[in-house]
């Protein structure tokens, strides 16, 4: 077992695990419950095709039992987001909803895109440092699109607590792994220059 076998068959069941709760709770009527699940779901599945259509090797590591628990039990903490609002009954203001759709879709618009431009490169080019395109100012900018992406499901949620779960994911687990991946392309003579005139994964910030 690999680790996106588990992490494509979590996403993928995403909008399943979210019709459930809209279920339990009785939410048929809640725009919010299925704007959210349109939302959410509709990425799971795209996260599914994208491992087919062009898979990020970065999940291709061998996955235990017990890692495979973790790495569950760590991605349904953003179902934490859905709960809160289906089982509240949140209802938002139009406004706000348009924005976090906006967000969704400038997220998916980074964070697909520049992963094809990452797999084509790579497949193209093996051993190549990537600096231009989609990584020619952010060094991590799939990963600014998925914040983007989850950003707007805790803000779908309405409350504190999903901002608390993202921040966590975001400095234990993104950071960290960026943060290796920067020794890792310090082989390459180049990267010392690009990292100094890009930023790592947030427009602006170092």
């Amino acid at each position: 077992m690999k680790q996106r076998h588990v992490i494509d068959l979590h996403k993928g069941l995403t909008g399943l695990a979210v019709f459930g709760l809209i279920a339990v709770y009785g939410r048929w009527e809640s725009a919010a419950a299925w704007l959210y699940l349109s939302l959410h779901g509709s990425y799971g599945l795209l996260w599914v095709l994208k491992g087919h259509i062009f898979p990020d090797r970065t999940w291709d590591h061998p996955c235990n039992l017990w890692q495979a628990v973790l790495l569950v039990g760590g991605l349904t903490l953003y179902l934490v987001a859905p709960w809160l609002l289906i089982s509240r009954d949140v209802v938002l203001p139009p406004w706000y909803a348009a924005g976090c759709v906006a967000l969704y879709a400038i997220g998916i618009f980074f964070h697909f895109a520049s992963d094809m431009q990452k797999h084509t490169s790579l497949h193209l080019r093996p051993e190549t440092l990537i600096t231009d395109g989609f990584f020619l100012r952010v060094r991590n900018i799939n990963y600014f699109g998925e914040l983007l992406i989850y950003l707007s499901f805790a803000l779908l949620a309405y409350h504190w607590l999903p901002l608390i779960i993202l921040a966590a994911a975001v400095l234990l687990v993104w950071y960290p792994f960026m943060l290796r991946k920067d020794r890792s392309l310090g082989r390459y003579p180049e990267f010392a220059g690009y990292r100094e005139r890009s930023w790592l994964f947030i427009p602006f910030l170092r």
